[in-house]
This record gives structure tokens, sequence and C-alpha cells, in this order.
């Protein structure tokens, strides 16, 4: 059947039709090639169905029976809705029970067929599963075909599309219009790594024979992602590499003086990436460097040093953060060290969105000018009005929180300036090689000397009151707290809610006496700053915050957070609130607040109160999450990767690699007659990478 699968709708596919193609729209599917690329997100292993009269207790066990009866009840202990359905093979009986899922009740019906996954426990002298996945089998072709007997896929859904629908579509849509996949890897390549065609990858990953065989197709699609990935990534730095960028020379002496000018010693860690920015600054190159260091570990100075740099050699720099308040916090640093003969002479504003017409239409004209040597702000330097004199360094700030084009819109503004890109979200390695393969990586590993210890614990919401104690303790020391509420919903209605509910609540019972602020993201910035003023200046002694907080905030003197449903929370937003305290001289202490129900989130939480090292928080966070949702769904390169797992895969990913470095080393620009499809390949695979390339 010739169509275009990669254009041709969803729709047109046999038992498909346009109200199925709009549920498929929810999991990303439009077109008959995205629902090939649509893998599983795991398998059970049903070659071997356990009779139930032989299943082993205490492992995890495929059965399969009939419905003899089903019932619904209140659990005696928690009250919570229960469904228990009793199963039998005609050899043996098992009672499988879910808690709270009342609409479980009409599916069981007697006589029915189904296959369940789960857990075998012994229970008052029967076999049990609690809340096993399941599987209702409609007829004899379910029995036959793809749902037993074999390693069955198990896809993500949405409603109204259930695991034996989707299993049926997916399994034609391969048989009929597998062959039309093109193979689009090097054919030379694919014969030196031996790797299987992209048509018999594509089908054992969907319907794997054995393990081996999916092993080998998961290796083929993996290797080339990986691949075109990394040629891109590669492709980019040296569009920007290959050109001319300013020389920064400055004296020996001068480098002293600003690292000798702070009235404390700075690190080891940061004195060497001090070390690696001057010397990438001194060449014609432009440098190209990310910057990683835990929260509070001090990355500002240090990237603070290349625009004393820049203004020593009589250029200007920028530096772009995420929020307001941290560009805000970033200008007072900046005025502070102006003031403290740091940065003597620089001339530094701040733009930022909030500013009135007439301010900013000033500032802007006065960067045009030549002016303003340091331009502090957040997306509003990206505007088209923003026009630099000689701009040569740039800092971006939380670049996770940027797009990849924003950050070349910045450097453009530039005679291909020099860039340090800044995160407090530590990277493991393996995803640095991935989504920052074309950057050099500075790591800022220690803190500053004087901070305090933090320690952080769990607590259920009935521990509540032994957390208010606490917290009352700390605050008649003299110290001060956060408490501090998750985005509930997109709309922010529901957080603000709770926020404001715990701040009414706290000011009448809980801390009666204590002076309790409230911060959110619905107010405006002037009140934002008054109440953040006044907790800096220890005229508030409890702060009510929604995520507000995560950024921007130093306060020495606050060393207890309180995070409740902290479940809500990313593990690496965890990490980065819990920054916020033990920042003074004192010992911090963080109490997460929570009853998680997902296994997931109860990893989170044992990760977050095991260690503060963020390295291997990240770790745990990339393992837990996998890499597609690492940095978010809006990371460009993540999402492209469909099977691909940098946190598994490292080698294939180094293989993948090294051949992408062969290839760019032999043919830059991708010019040479050969290399065409692969150009084409990328362009339509990463438009946004590549528009950099296609300008250089």
């Amino acid at each position: 059947m010739n169509i275009s699968i990669s254009t041709t709708s969803i729709q047109y596919v046999k038992g498909v039709g346009p109200a199925k193609a709009k549920l498929f729209e929810n999991l990303g599917v439009n077109t008959i090639e995205e629902l090939l690329y649509l893998f599983p997100n795991r398998y059970e292993d049903r070659r071997n169905i356990t009779p139930i009269a032989q299943t082993i207790t205490g492992e995890y066990q495929a059965i399969t029976g009939t419905v003899v009866s089903h019932k619904a009840r209140k659990s005696w202990h928690t009250k919570k809705h229960l469904t228990e359905v009793v199963i039998d093979d005609g050899g043996g009986r098992i009672v499988c029970v879910w808690f709270n899922q009342p609409y479980l009740d009409s599916y069981f019906q007697k006589g029915r067929c189904v296959i369940c996954y789960g857990k075998i426990d012994q229970f008052k002298n029967r076999l049990q599963m609690v809340s096993p996945d399941y599987e209702i089998l409609q007829d004899e072709e379910d029995k036959e075909s793809l749902s037993l007997n074999r390693i069955v896929p198990i896809y993500p859904l949405t409603r109204g599309i259930t695991q034996r629908f989707l299993r049926k579509i997916v399994d034609y849509v391969v048989a009929v219009y597998g062959d039309q996949l093109s193979d689009e890897l090097p054919k030379d390549l694919r014969a030196k790594h031996k790797l299987l065609p992209i048509r018999e990858s594509i089908a054992q990953i969907h319907f794997p024979n054995d393990f081996d065989d999916y092993e080998q197709a998961l290796r083929r699609v993996s290797f080339e992602e990986f691949y075109f990935f990394q040629i891109c990534v590669i492709l980019r730095r040296l569009s920007i590499t290959l050109k001319d960028g300013a020389v920064h020379k400055i004296l020996d002496s001068d480098a002293l003086k600003f690292i000798d000018g702070f009235g404390f010693e700075l690190t080891a860690a940061q004195k060497n990436v001090i070390r690696e920015i001057r010397r990438d600054m001194s060449r014609r190159a432009p440098m190209l460097r990310l910057l990683q260091g835990d929260v509070g570990s001090g990355k500002t100075i240090v990237a603070l040093f290349g625009c004393y740099m820049a203004f020593m050699c009589n250029r200007q720099s920028a530096v772009m953060a995420p929020t307001e308040i941290l560009a805000r916090q970033h200008f007072a640093n900046v005025q502070k060290l102006i003031d403290d003969g740091v940065l003597k002479g620089v001339r530094a504003e701040l733009l930022v969105s909030s500013l009135k017409a007439k301010e900013k239409d000033s500032i802007v004209k006065a960067i045009e000018a030549g002016d303003v040597d340091l331009v502090i702000g957040t997306h509003a330097l990206l505007s088209e009005d923003v026009k630099f004199n000689n701009l040569s360094y740039v800092v971006v700030d939380e670049q996770h929180k940027f797009g990849v084009r924003q950050r070349a819109v910045l450097s453009e503004k530039g005679n291909n300036p020099d860039i340090l890109i800044m995160t407090a979200t530590p990277i493991p390695r393996t995803l640095c090689m991935t989504l920052y393969g074309d950057l050099d990586v500075s790591i800022i590993d220690e803190m500053p000397q004087g901070r305090g210890k933090v320690r952080t614990k769990h607590f259920s919401h009935e521990e509540f009151d032994k957390v208010a104690a606490f917290v009352k303790g700390k605050l008649k020391e003299g110290r001060q707290a956060y408490f501090v509420y998750p985005l509930i919903d997109e709309s922010e209605k529901l957080d603000l809610k709770a926020a404001e509910d715990a701040y009414k609540y706290f000011k009448k019972e809980v801390f009666k006496g204590f002076r309790i602020g409230l911060i959110h993201g619905k107010l405006k910035r002037a009140e934002t700053e008054k109440i953040m003023t006044a907790f800096k200046n220890k005229e508030i002694d409890v702060l009510i915050t929604t995520t507000v907080v995560e950024v921007g905030v130093d306060v020495a003197n606050a060393t207890v957070m309180v995070i409740e449903h902290a479940e809500r929370f990313g593990l690496a937003q965890l990490h980065q609130l819990r920054g916020r305290i033990g920042r003074g001289g004192h010992d911090g202490y963080c109490c997460l607040i929570s009853d998680p129900v997902t296994e997931e989130a109860q990893k989170r939480l044992k990760a977050i109160v095991k260690t503060t090292d963020g390295f291997k928080i990240a770790q745990h966070d990339l393992e837990i999450r996998g890499p597609g949702r690492y940095f978010g769904r809006h990371q460009h390169g993540l999402n492209e990767l469909k099977v691909a797992n940098p946190a598994t895969q490292i080698d294939i990913l180094k293989l993948a690699r090294d051949e992408a470095i062969a290839l760019t080393e032999d043919d830059p620009k991708l010019s040479k007659t050969k290399n065409q499809p692969i150009k084409c390949i990328l362009r339509e695979r990463y438009p946004t990478f590549l528009r950099d390339v296609e300008a250089g």
C-alpha cells in the first residue's frame, strides 16, 4: 500500500476512523509513522502463564482464569473502597484486590476471562494479589495472538483506548506499513556495527520474539537517535567555534585583584573555574562553557569574572536570568561588588519587562551607545529593540529554562561573544554528553566555608504538630522559617488557596504571636519585593510561599524549610528549594510533609532524605523519571529520543558520538554530496538546532 506514512493521518488506518484519531492525538500520534514510533512503556512476559496452584508467594507472576465472583465493600480498618475478584483457572483460585477504584466493580463480570500480573501474597490461608495489572480478554483471538503466550507490550494509554485495541492497531500497522519505513542510517554504518534494518527493529520493539531480539532492536534504534542528535550538537558547536570571537587579555595582577577583592577566600573549585574561563576568553575562538554547581556554591562570583574581563577590555557583557526575582538579586549583588570596589567603575543596568516604558527606553539607548558595561535581565534582553555596542561575553543562568534558540538570539546580539551557561541543576555525565555535547564543562563541587549543614527528614501529615513545635523552637532561637506549598494545578488557583489558608491558620492558631508573611505568584512585583525585604531584614519570622521562592532568594538567617505535599515536587526542585536554607553559619533543617502513594514519589523522598549531593540526586532523578522528563517536555533534543536512554546506554551513546565526530571532522558543514541525505534528515528532525548551523 503506497502512501506517505509520515503525512497520512492515523484515521485512515483500518479500525481507527476520525473519532479514535482524536483520542490518538492525546498520545502525540497524528500520522501512521508516529504510531510506529509510539513505543511500549514496558513488557510483561506472558510466555509462561503460571497455573494458580503453582504460583510462588513473594514472586511477581502472570496468571489467567475466569471470574467466578466479585464484590465491592469498605475495608474494615481504612474504610477505603475495596474491589475483590475471585479468579479460577480450573486448578486453583486466587483473590485479586484493588483499593479506591470503584469503576472496576463493573469490569470484572462473572464468566469473563482475565489475565493478571502482580506479586503473589498469602492472606488468611488464601492466595492474593493486591492491585495487580489486569486485562480483560474479550475473545479467543486475544488468547491466541497479542495478549497471551508471548512477551506482551504495555503501551501508554489515554481514555477511550485500551491495551487490546492499541496492540491490534499497532500489529496491523507494522504488518501493512512497516516496509515503508526508510533506513536513514548510512549503509556502511549499519554494516560496521552490525545493526538490524529499521523495519525489523521497529517490529521487534513492539512485539519481540524474545528479549535478545528486543535488545538488538533497541540497540539499532538507540544508535540512530544518538547518532543524528550528536551530529546536530557537534555542528552547532562548530558553527560558533569556527568563527572568530573577541580576544580578552588581562594582566595577572588584574585577575588577582578580582579574586582577592571579596573579603573571604574563594574555594579551590571557584579559582579553578576562573582559570578555565580566563584561558577560554583569551583565545580567538568563542568560549562555549557550561558551569555546574549546587545552590550556594558560588557560581555567580565565577560568572562575574567574565564580566570583569570584558569590562577591562572595554567591551560589554550580559547576564540573562529566567525570573525577574533572580535577575534583581544578581543586579543587587553586582551593585554591592561595584560599591565594594571589586567591579569598580562598571556601569550596570537592570533590564526587565516590568520597567516603565520611559525608563526601559533610556536603558536600551544607553546600551546601544555603549554607555552600559553590564546588562542584567530576563527574556527582555532578547527583544529586537535591544542592541549592544560591543557585546563580547554572555551568561545564561539556568539554561534548561530557556530554549536553545533563545541562547542563540542573545549571542547574535554580539560578534560571536564568549558564552557561559550556568545551572544549579547538576546534570549527570551521560545527559551532559547528550544534551550539552557542544559545551565544555566546568564544575564547582565544594561549598564556601562557614556554611551550615542541612538535615532533611520526612514526616507524615499526622506528624504536623511535631514539625510545628520544632519550628517554634527555632523561631525562639532567633531563626526564621519557610513554609512552601506546591503548584497543584496549571491555573495556580488551588496552590494559592492552600498558601492563603495556611497563612490565616498559622496566624490565628499555630504561630500566634509570631510575624507571618505570604508571597505567591499573583502578587505584584513591588509587593513581593517588599515582603522579601522584610523577611531578609528579620521583620518576618515565618514566610509562607508557593514555589516562587525556588530561585533568587538568599536569606542567611532562614534555617528551617517545611515543604507541604512534598510528593508533588520533582526531585531537582526539592533540592533547589532545600538549597535556600543553611546559607549562613547555622545548620539548616528541611522537613518534608507527605504521604506518598506512588512508588515514584516514595523513591523521590527517600533519595532527597538520603543525600545532599546534587549530582547523586540528579542521577536518582534521571533513573526515576527517565531522560525525556528530566528537563521538562519543552527541552529540545531529549524529546526526540524515543527509546535511547543516556542513563542506561552510555556505551551506545559513545559509539554514536564517535561516529558523529568522525563525520563532522571530515565535513564540518555537511556540504559533500554523500552527506546531503543526512543534512535533510537533521533539518527535519531538529529544525531549531540547525538554524544557526545553516546561517553559518
